[in-house]
């Protein structure tokens, strides 16, 4: 394998590293990493491995792009409103450099694809937004054999391990089950930071090159954590438990940013239709009923406790916010508060 005249004059910034070098760069073109998540993580990270050159990036995720997710992931536009991010995303990489092999795969990370997709990679770079996710890329990724870079952004924190690394610590080592639901931070709601997300992601990056290059200490057995308000950094160290054994994939692994409530979720098709059976009840915050909302009557989730009097129970109640968590805490509440309807949870992204 060699560099062409073209791609020398790409990385040539690289190439006068002593660090890496041409025997460095030529590691890097011979890599393939497979990126899991293209949103706030997954932007910074798939930009500087595109820009340093790696050989092949697989990048995967169902998600279409979102006005909201503009504000920290960097690689859309208001053009790529409704599009699959990988699909989108890996438009714009290849303009960045032609001299790369893309995989592109708009789908979800399932049990069913994740081992057969791993197998076709060196490197896997986490940058997913649940727990389910992160101990199914965990558990493949060890009968695998495969490192795994994963970073974390919550609000104004951060965090960046690599697990597995030549049979290293893996994330059971650290957190060995998933948290129970209710002590689960919300996923899909909580806010962050923009500029955090480059942060991680761009170190998400840096380890998979000193990886590639056997350059500096990978951060194996560390815990990096990071706050954007007091710039407060800290590496923690833990260590290898040799108690946890993973020799197959789980049946499931659930969404666990999801709340299980016996009830039936109901599309806005059908309170369109008909709007007389149903009595509405938005439990968003009030700067985002300022935004856009579709009726009804609106209590916070967090004022629901103290408000459950005014809650209308003359028809089938519906319960709505973002993407369906804060709904699914406010049915219940209102169950264990023994509210006189029928409750339902609107499904979907529908604000």
């Amino acid at each position: 394998m060699e560099l062409t005249t073209a791609e020398k004059q790409q990385y040539s910034r690289h190439l006068i590293l002593d660090e890496i070098g041409l025997a460095g760069q030529l590691k890097i073109k011979d890599t393939s990493v497979l990126v899991i998540g293209a949103g706030g993580l997954g932007c910074p990270v798939l930009q500087y491995l595109t820009a340093a050159g790696i050989g092949r990036i697989g990048i995967i995720d169902k998600d279409v792009v979102e006005q909201s997710n503009l504000q920290r992931q960097i690689l859309y536009t208001h053009d790529d409103i409704g599009s699959n991010k990988a699909i989108s995303v890996t438009r714009r990489l290849e303009r960045l450099n032609p001299y790369i092999k893309f995989d592109t795969y708009p789908m979800r990370l399932t049990r069913d694809n994740a081992l057969e997709l791993f197998a076709n990679y060196d490197i896997i770079v986490d940058g997913s937004d649940n727990f389910a996710t992160r101990y199914l890329v965990n558990d493949a990724a060890i009968l695998k054999g495969k490192p795994v870079v994963l970073g974390s952004i919550y609000k104004f924190e951060g965090q960046l391990a690599v697990y597995n690394y030549k049979n290293g610590p893996t994330y059971r080592c650290l957190y060995p089950t998933p948290p129970k639901q209710n002590e689960m931070p919300n996923c899909s709601e909580a806010g962050v930071l923009g500029a955090l997300a480059g942060i991680i992601g761009s170190l998400q990056a840096n380890e998979v090159l000193k990886i590639i290059c056997g350059i500096g200490e990978v951060l194996s057995g560390k815990l990096l954590t990071y706050n954007m308000i007091t710039m407060n950094q800290m590496i923690l160290g833990f260590e290898k438990d040799t108690s946890i054994i993973v020799n197959r994939l789980e049946d499931e692994y659930e969404l666990q940013c999801e709340f299980s409530v016996d009830n039936m979720g109901i599309i806005i098709d059908e309170i369109n239709k008909h709007s007389e059976k149903y009595n509405l009840l938005d439990v968003r915050e009030h700067h985002e009923r300022a935004v856009h909302h579709i009726g009804g009557q609106h209590i916070p989730l967090g004022e629901l406790q103290s408000r459950i009097q005014e809650v209308l129970q003359n028809k089938d109640l519906v319960v709505y916010c973002k993407a369906g968590v804060r709904s699914k805490k406010a049915i219940e509440l209102l169950q264990k508060e023994n509210v006189k309807c029928s409750l339902l949870y609107l499904t979907g992204t529908v604000l």
